[in-house]
């Protein structure tokens, strides 16, 4: 006879509710799918700061039934159901048992390793000489949801090990001579604001489902959600008393589609219009079609069908696909609903033309469970092809969709090409100078207004790994892929007697030596070792940071004239995609005419530099003092902001100044001041040489030397995967040196 359930009391400060929510249909169905059938993969929400993301992922919780655990498990384990391999079990039939809420887990961007999936807990270890498990958020999780809130500011590995337990269920330490398996199935939801970086398209992929939230710009809308935010701070429990029967009647939908997902039918007609959509839209890997079947059981469970039909597939598509089509860091995610509409009736045509018989398993095996064309069988030839019979998707957590499909990783695709709003800028003249008006100026004798560069054929070439220019010394700044830098994550290059905190941190071999010299002073008389805290030594690790890459462009006349800014907005192209990769922040300082300008604040946003990049504007004098010095206060501002992001100057230049940064200067005199003083701050400076043509007057060496930094070439930079979107932009997309 099971032991009888014990009542937790619910928390007491109530949510905004569910129901209230206004608008954001797509988001709150995303989360009712997931909730629906776990196997969705969770959901990950793109919108700009202050739409609510947060706000309905809490809410959501409240929504979900009621939990039986059984008493005192860490990992809240189902009585019924108890997991064989529990830490903290084996858990017999008649454990006590006691409920409580479904529980909403949020993971903070610093969190550590050890406190996602847990580790050796250090007090019990060295105290009691027991080889304690401290369990981490993952375990709290299990049969909860999990929020990531700026899930794209997370650690790329931290991130890995999040998604690699909920694609399988459990979750696996190795650590610390711990090793311990739990389960760890939970609605994972993810948040995060583009503008602050993107997620590798090879991690949004592990997302079942993508929303884009966007504020309203309808004003009753926008009236609404004022009425309603400012009612629930004023009154929380009033206003979630006001709501509380559409409370209840969506939560109790949700049980019963709970319920009813498992029975739901997805016919093989189903399933070829699924594998034709994501066909259609070359979708890499098998992983979409999975999660498209199992959205499109979950939403008709919702709507209290049987049988998934193509609104159904229609609508788990639609929230499925967008940032699957993402493969280059420049592609904006998204998709076309017209050419949804025209996927589908594509497929529709070919079901109704061209049936075709299920494939047969393949020999000496059968299908893999799970399968969703498992069971499927052949027509036979001699009559009319009918569809096999039905197949019920499988309603496992465990089941989720990357249990089943390899990793995507798809090639880098190519970014869309810019259009020009100007004609191509003139030829350079034989003699290499400037063409007409004072250094290039379009306007004879004066700045102009500029004409628009197109990255020509840059935009159309997918350039390999750029020249990995870092910063000098050891850095302590956010982990990355660029300069050498001391993190809590690398590999342990030496011993130190600072104080650990985390059993990870402990340089074991050098803590034994440092305690061994001690035991006969310490009484020690049998085996064991008597530790003291002073011979507790902390493992140095080194890794790599991401840095502050400042990219600062000559616009002006000099550059534009020569028609070379299009192999300097290729070379940019090509390092502004290291600089995603490699994790960095970037920003854009352009100077042209008499002034420089902050082209782009520093960002995690790559495309969003290359979209700033592609509209920059040409034309003018060159005022390099004015650019270096405006680079400075950039960097400045950037320090005070994050002090251990280590800054790295890329300045793309052909050394020409021809206005001072004071009356009656030396522009190229003022321009090596400029230079020296970002020397003295101690910014590492790269100038990267963009003179050409027979004449050379050699000002960028100079320059460099000034800002005690290095100078390479375009054409320096031709080894290092640069090179084919440089020569290419000279050359134009014909290989004729004329213009894109």
């Amino acid at each position: 006879m099971s032991a009888p359930a014990v009542p937790v009391t619910p928390p007491s400060a109530p949510r905004f509710p569910f129901s209230a929510v206004v608008g954001h249909d797509d988001l709150r169905l995303a989360l009712l799918l997931n909730a629906v059938h776990p196997g969705v993969g969770g959901v990950l929400v793109r919108g700009e700061k202050g739409t609510a993301k947060s706000t309905a992922v809490r809410a959501l919780a409240a929504l979900l039934p009621d939990l039986v655990v059984v008493t005192g498990c860490r990992f809240g384990c189902d009585p019924d159901v108890p997991d064989p391999a529990c830490p903290d079990g084996p858990h017999t039939t008649g454990s006590a048992r006691a409920t409580r809420p479904a529980r909403l887990v949020e993971l903070p961007v610093g969190a550590t390793e050890d406190r996602l999936i847990g580790s050796l807990d250090l007090e019990k270890a060295l105290s009691e000489g027991t080889r304690a498990y401290q369990p981490g958020l993952l375990a709290d999780a299990h049969r909860g949801v999990l929020y990531v809130d700026e899930v794209n500011l997370l650690h790329d590995h931290l991130v890995d090990l999040l998604l690699d337990a909920a694609a399988m269920g459990r979750a696996h330490v190795e650590r610390d001579g711990v090793s311990i398996s739990h389960a760890a199935r939970f609605l994972l939801v993810g948040t995060m604001n583009p503008e602050e970086g993107e997620l590798r398209p090879q991690l949004l992929d592990r997302f079942g489902l993508t929303v884009e939230v966007r504020a309203s710009r309808e004003v009753d809308t926008r009236v609404e959600v004022m009425r309603r935010r400012i009612a629930f701070e004023d009154d929380p429990a009033g206003f979630a008393d006001h709501w509380a029967d559409a409370e209840a009647e969506t939560a109790q939908r949700l049980v019963e589609a709970r319920a009813r997902v498992a029975d739901v039918v997805v016919d093989d007609r189903e399933l070829r219009r699924i594998a034709s959509v994501c066909a259609s839209f070359d979708v890499d890997g098998m992983r979409a079609d999975l999660v498209i079947t199992r959205a499109a059981a979950a939403h008709a469970a919702w709507r209290g069908a049987d049988a998934v039909t193509e609104d159904d597939v229609r609508v788990a598509a639609r929230l499925a696909l967008p940032h699957r089509r993402r493969r280059d860091p420049f592609d904006e995610p998204g998709i076309d609903e017209s050419d949804l509409d025209d996927a589908l009736r594509d497929a529709a045509d070919q079901l109704d033309d061209d049936p075709e018989p299920d494939p047969e398993p393949p020999e000496g095996g059968k299908p893999e469970d799970g399968d969703p064309e498992a069971d499927a069988g052949e027509p036979d030839p001699g009559t009319d092809a009918t569809p096999p019979g039905p197949q019920k998707p499988r309603n496992d957590a465990s089941n989720g969709p990357s249990g089943t499909a390899d990793d995507a990783s798809g090639p880098l695709g190519t970014p869309p090409e810019p259009a020009t709003d100007g004609p191509a800028e003139p030829d350079a003249r034989p003699d290499g100078e400037p063409g007409p008006g004072e250094d290039g100026d379009p306007r004879p004798g004066g700045d102009g207004d500029g004409r628009a560069v197109t990255l020509g054929a840059a935009s159309r070439l997918r350039p390999s790994t750029a020249r990995r220019f870092q910063v000098p010394g050891l850095g302590a700044g956010a982990p990355g892929r660029r300069s050498r830098a001391r993190t809590d994550t690398g590999r342990v290059v030496r011993p130190s007697d600072a104080a650990t905190t985390r059993a990870a941190d402990l340089h074991v071999p050098a803590t034994v030596l440092a305690a061994a010299p001690h035991q006969r002073a310490r009484g020690r008389s049998g085996p064991g070792l008597l530790l003291a805290r002073d011979d507790l030594r902390r493992a140095e690790r080194e890794g790599r940071e991401g840095n502050l890459v400042l990219f600062v462009v000559d616009a002006s006349g000099s550059m534009a004239a020569r028609r070379r800014m299009e192999a300097v907005s290729g070379a940019v192209l090509g390092l502004l995609r290291d600089a995603y990769q490699r994790r960095d922040k970037v920003g854009l300082v352009t100077f042209r005419a008499r002034t420089a300008e902050l082209a782009l604040p520093p960002t995690s946003s790559v495309p969003t530099a290359q979209a700033r990049l592609a509209r920059l504007r040409t034309g003018g004098r060159t005022p390099l003092a004015e650019g270096l010095l405006k680079a400075r206060t950039v960097l400045a501002t950037e320090r005070l902001r994050d002090p251990r992001r280590r800054p790295l100057l890329v300045l793309l230049t052909d050394g020409r100044a021809t206005v001072p940064a004071r009356p009656g200067g030396d522009p190229v005199a003022d321009a090596r001041r400029a230079a020296a003083l970002l020397g003295a701050d101690g910014t590492h400076t790269v100038v990267v040489d963009c003179e050409s043509g027979h004449v050379r007057l050699g000002l960028a060496g100079p320059l460099a030397a000034a800002a005690g930094g290095t100078v390479v070439t375009l054409d320096e930079l031709s080894a290092d995967g640069v090179g084919d979107v440089v020569r290419a932009a000279r050359s134009g997309p014909d290989g004729t040196g004329r213009a894109a």
